[in-house]
């Protein structure tokens, strides 16, 4: 028995959203995703560099404000002698790593995902 072919599209594999070029040649999602790729750093290049698109955009100064505000903190956290310490390398360090590595899947899957705070901060300031 055969099925009848269905006329409704394969949602399981699905093209990345805003795969269009930026001013630095790129594919949208795949330069959002580089904005994170070095924390604050790749965030001030992307910001510097691309003047067009607001989704690139929005992803560096997210990564610019998201990855500052975690160096601050590690540095506050530093200033405590040992407990300050410990939580910087048993909390902060693994939940940035965390975070990292799925704000670079979302901007690669061309979504704009807004972090508490963080990501109206970014969308107002871009």
């Amino acid at each position: 028995m055969t099925r009848a072919p269905s006329s409704s599209p394969d949602t399981s594999v699905m093209a990345p959203l805003h795969t269009e070029k930026t001013s630095t040649g790129l594919d949208a999602n795949v330069a959002a995703a580089l904005s994170y790729l070095v924390g604050f750093v790749t965030g001030l290049i992307f910001l510097l560099v691309e003047k067009e698109n607001k989704f690139v955009r929005f992803h560096a100064m997210q990564s610019t404000i998201l990855f500052v505000g975690i160096v601050l903190v590690n540095i506050l956290l530093n200033l405590v002698p040992f407990l300050g310490a410990l939580v910087a390398v048993a909390v902060v360090i693994p939940l940035s790593a965390i975070l990292w590595l799925l704000l670079m899947f979302k901007a690669y899957q061309g979504e704009e995902f807004k972090l508490p705070l963080v990501g109206q901060m970014a969308a107002d300031r871009i």
